[in-house]
């Protein structure tokens, strides 16, 4: 991922040095194993230990694993070499990699370093989740229109706004463990998947090691539909962050006002041709990279189907895709909380809005007092849309046009259907339902 959308905990993770760090703890795990069972010198591991202590993987060791890949035109096998030469201990050297396959190591390590990346990923949607609560315990009272087709509907609550986003992004962190669990597995089965020469005892001392599962049957790699799994989760979410992006990007829109972004006075500019603008930038940010996100999906189901017990066609992919969307994700969701922490409610714009059709907002609620009073609904609803549509184009208020339609209901009885708090009558019961209150 560029710098621009870096994150610094998934550039730390991503590193090429930190891959490198898990392959050798992958191959010291193994040695281990290897030690128990009596394969290997008992002290072997200890000394790989001890050698990294002294000379840590650092940027001479990354270059010189690049230096040698030129040679062998294969990334393990340069690693193992110039890990062999950094320990610089025969008997290190001798059983380095014993018994075990490139994708046994990379794939292992590569799976607990996606089990991290998705641990970043649930904190920080708790923090995203804390922003939208804030919001939605904070505006549940404020009584807002709602839109349905872009058009003024009827009265809801602004908080409602925030509380329906709160309980989708509850689902996506249901969808984030689920996808971490997926992909958190272990492999080290051998060239073809059948353990042939590192006995299963191998796997199961390094998956506990580093808290993963294993995978009950593998090829030489672990199974891509775990991965698909965990980018489509990915996919999933960067369309939620889209619908609340694009929700916030029209609520700001000037015919709107309802709500802006966050603005530096003094330092921050919004056109450098014009003085006066304030745009939803950040909130325009979120859409368009949530589309890059949801991108990643379709290369991930591609890696799916490999070639018998093993082709490399999904390597390449890999090493861009699931640094990529981990880290395009974490920056989605600090941007995101950010901007909704930052986020300025204008409610004298709210109250205007739900004014703005002078209570044609309401009709369905007269419908339904007219059907009460005795008329059939078709009766009822002819003449609300005839006085609605009257209001309308005259620019009239709706009790007005109502009245002179002669309706059977009086001033005081039209004053009290006009009431949106009516329409919050039910909040505090959805609010307990998405876990709010």
């Amino acid at each position: 991922m560029i710098p621009r959308y870096q994150t610094p905990e998934m550039a730390s993770l991503w590193s090429e040095g930190a891959k490198l760090r898990r392959w050798a703890e992958v191959e010291r795990l193994a040695l281990i194993a290897w030690e128990r069972l009596g394969e290997v010198p008992k002290g072997t591991a200890g000394k790989l230990e001890a050698a990294l202590r002294a000379r840590p993987i650092d940027e001479t060791f990354v270059r010189l694993v690049a230096e040698r890949e030129r040679v062998t035109r294969h990334d393990l096998a340069a690693f193992v070499d110039v890990l062999a030469d950094w320990v610089g201990d025969e008997g290190v050297r001798r059983f380095l990699h014993y018994g075990l396959t490139s994708t046994d190591v990379v794939d292992t390590a590569q799976n607990w370093a996606l089990k991290t990346a998705f641990e970043i990923l649930e904190e920080a949607l708790d923090e995203l989740l804390r922003a939208l609560r804030e919001k939605a315990l904070r505006y549940k009272d404020l009584p807002a229109v709602g839109r349905t087709h872009g058009v003024h509907a009827e009265p809801t609550s602004f908080g409602l706004k925030f509380a329906h986003f709160y309980a989708a992004f509850r689902r996506h962190q249901e969808r984030l463990s689920r996808a971490r669990k997926a992909v958190a597995v272990a492999k080290l089965s051998g060239a073809v998947g059948n353990y042939a020469l590192v006995p299963p005892e191998v796997e199961a001392h390094v998956a506990e090691a580093l808290g993963l599962e294993i995978d009950p049957v593998t090829t030489q790699v672990t199974p891509r539909d775990r991965h698909a799994e965990a980018i489509a989760a990915l996919a999933l979410f960067a369309a939620e962050l889209e619908r609340l992006a694009l929700e916030m990007r029209h609520l700001a829109r000037t015919e709107v006002a309802e709500v802006e972004e966050g603005f530096a006075k003094g330092a921050q500019k919004g056109s450098s041709a014009m003085p006066h603008k304030k745009n939803p930038v950040g909130f325009e940010n979120v859409s368009g990279l949530s589309r890059l996100l949801r991108g990643y999906l379709t290369p991930a189901l591609e890696n799916v189907p490999l070639w018998h017990e093993r082709d490399i066609s999904h390597s390449s992919v890999e090493r861009v895709i699931l640094p990529d969307a981990t880290t395009l994700a974490h920056y989605l969701l600090r941007r995101t909380s950010g901007l909704l922490r930052n986020l300025v409610v204008r409610e004298e714009r709210v109250q205007k809005n739900l004014e703005l059709t002078r209570g044609l907002v309401y009709s369905q609620r007269v419908l339904s007092a007219l059907v009460a009073k005795g008329l059939t609904r078709g009766e009822a609803y002819r003449r609300v849309q005839q006085a609605a549509l009257r209001a309308w184009e005259e620019g009239r208020p709706f009790r007005e046009t109502l009245l002179a339609a002669g309706v059977p209901l009086s001033e005081e009885e039209l004053k009290d259907l006009f009431d949106p708090r009516f329409y919050l009558r039910h909040v505090d019961d959805l609010y307990r339902r998405a876990g709010l209150v």
